[in-house]
């Protein structure tokens, strides 16, 4: 049958591929820590450390995720090249709908794998630290942050991931003039670096009492939050700390107390604000840390002497400098002007369905790094 010719045909090229997946995957040396792993598990007093014993399970845990994922692939080749060897033999055409099924989720995961070998950076596996700036548009670009806001939220929750929202400041009229969140996963930052950058809203907007169209503008600034403690001397008098009052509902406490901190480093003009944690002094460790890691990967550059290195480069949050594009009216598509990925449904990936753009980004920046 023609359908299944053409079926058969697609997963015999798929074979060359999953070999080399699985050298990129470097399964042999992930068995073997696993194997490692368990015996460490297996001594006696191994929970005597929590924090230790915690790690190293959720290590563990990983690696088995990562070899079960590339082995049921293989399988799923297989079961389906026998599944079309048994209706072919019986002329069975039901069985079409059932094997395109089954190639279709095949294909998926296989990408999905695929883009996950992509993230080998240093810091890729760790969490992500995404903030938020209004710029040129006044209201409408607070509220266009509101929006994109939304939209990692969405893409994070499809994803399992964990959303924390570190520090906001709300717009005059709408939305937020800046918005911190931190987003927590397994490869969130790998993932999310791609969205550094202005992005562009041109829409009629709902501001403008004439109903013109109107453009504004979001910078996204991604960063890694790097757990580890980080070997940054910051010296007393290149920064200033000052406490104010937390802006968001909280009641009795977060309105009588000025908990939040905001960080301000003078060598380098990096801001950093916390407002999400218990206390002032936790708010300013953890905006300590997000400077640290700043500091850190801003040295990175310079000694790759790269000014569009793991963080990117700093544009000017206006004209000509977006990275993707996102039109409402008159006509509706999103596109990313770094590797021409274009995507018609705006509601879709205002929704969250951002994927395509980041798979097409990681594909093209490892491309572009060889």
């Amino acid at each position: 049958m023609v359908e299944f010719d053409a079926i058969k045909q697609s997963l015999a090229n798929y074979a060359q591929p999953l070999l080399e997946m699985g050298d990129s995957l470097d399964l042999a040396n992930k068995k073997d820590r696993v194997e490692e792993l368990d015996k460490t598990m297996e001594e006696p007093g191994f929970w005597d450390n929590p924090e230790k014993s915690t790690a190293i399970v959720q290590e563990s845990k990983h690696l088995k995720d990562v070899i079960e994922r590339y082995e049921k692939l293989c399988a799923d080749r297989e079961d389906m090249l026998m599944l079309i060897e048994i209706a072919e033999e019986e002329n069975d055409t039901d069985m079409v709908p059932e094997v395109q099924e089954s190639y279709d989720e095949f294909c998926s995961e296989y990408e999905a794998i695929r883009i996950e070998t992509l993230l080998c950076g240093e810091y890729d596996k760790d969490n992500a630290i995404l903030t938020l700036h209004a710029g040129a548009g006044g209201t409408e670009s607070c509220d266009w942050a509101s929006m994109l806001c939304r939209m990692y939220q969405r893409w994070a929750e499809k994803r399992g991931f964990q959303v924390e929202m570190l520090d906001f400041l709300d717009g005059d009229e709408a939305g937020y003039k800046s918005v911190t969140l931190q987003i927590n996963g397994e490869n969130a930052y790998g993932y999310l670096k791609s969205e550094h950058g202005v992005h562009r809203l041109v829409r009629i907007s709902p501001f403008n009492a004439a109903g013109k169209r109107q453009t504004s503008f979001v910078s996204c600034d991604v960063m890694p939050d790097i757990e580890e403690d980080l070997d940054i001397e910051i010296a007393d008098d290149d920064i200033r700390i000052d406490t104010y009052r937390s802006s968001g509902a909280g009641g009795q406490h977060i309105n009588k107390t000025s908990s939040a901190i905001r960080i301000t480093h003078y060598p380098t003009g990096i801001v950093v604000q916390c407002q999400n944690e218990r206390s002032q002094h936790m708010n300013k460790d953890k905006a300590m840390q997000m400077l640290k890691a700043k500091l850190f990967i801003l040295k990175q550059q310079e000694q790759q002497e790269k000014a569009n290195g793991i963080r990117g480069e700093s544009k000017e949050i206006g004209w000509g400098s977006q990275i993707r594009s996102y039109v409402m009216q008159p006509y509706t598509m999103v596109k990313d002007h770094r590797t021409n990925e274009e995507i018609s449904n705006v509601q879709g990936v205002m929704d969250g369905n951002i994927d395509p753009f980041i798979n097409a980004y990681l594909a093209w920046i490892t491309k572009t790094n060889h």
